[in-house]
């Protein structure tokens, strides 16, 4: 399966817990004011990149927690991402995502591949970027709106549970 990516960081340690492999998609709907990552707006641009050899690249390094999928806006391409984090859950690791939506907006979404991301999903960091929100000083975040949402503790719970590495 392809997806079309802004780019790849291989050791990222400020996109989520441990030191991860992190995939910037390419294309973005929220285009929020004052993104760290406008490049990644337009939905043409970047390229087209197997999930296999994105797989392949993880694989090869064995210091990696995990993976993160960042963007861009990953729901805009849930299909290849859930597919690629099925494969990163075989072998024992886990899957953040970044999303400008909300961790409601995406559990009402009647898409089977959204649904199917957000069910391979460890560690949720939802909503938009808010420019005056913006504090430096959080954890895997820019503004103040954003959650750290733990997955398994939210879909038990039947609603957003933070995660409790969240300051």
């Amino acid at each position: 399966m392809e997806l079309q990516i802004a780019g790849i960081a291989a050791e990222s340690i400020v996109d989520g817990p441990g030191i991860r492999y992190t995939v910037f998609v390419q294309g973005c709907p929220h285009r929020c004011p004052g993104c760290h990552n406008p490049q990644t707006h337009p939905f043409q641009g970047g390229r087209a990149m197997d999930t296999a050899e994105i797989f392949a690249g993880f694989q090869s390094d064995p210091i990696l927690k995990g993976i993160t999928f960042s963007g861009g806006e990953p729901f805009c391409q849930p299909g290849p991402l859930a597919e690629l984090a099925k494969r990163v859950h075989a072998v024992g690791k886990d899957v953040a995502t970044f999303t400008g939506y909300t961790y409601e907006q995406l559990a009402v979404m009647e898409d089977p591949q959204v649904q199917a991301l957000l069910a391979e999903t460890d560690l949720l960091i939802d909503g938009p970027f808010l420019e005056g929100q913006k504090n430096l000083e959080l954890a895997f975040r820019g503004s103040e709106n954003q959650r750290l949402l733990d997955m398994a503790a939210t879909r038990q719970a039947g609603r957003p549970v933070l995660w409790e590495g969240a300051n």
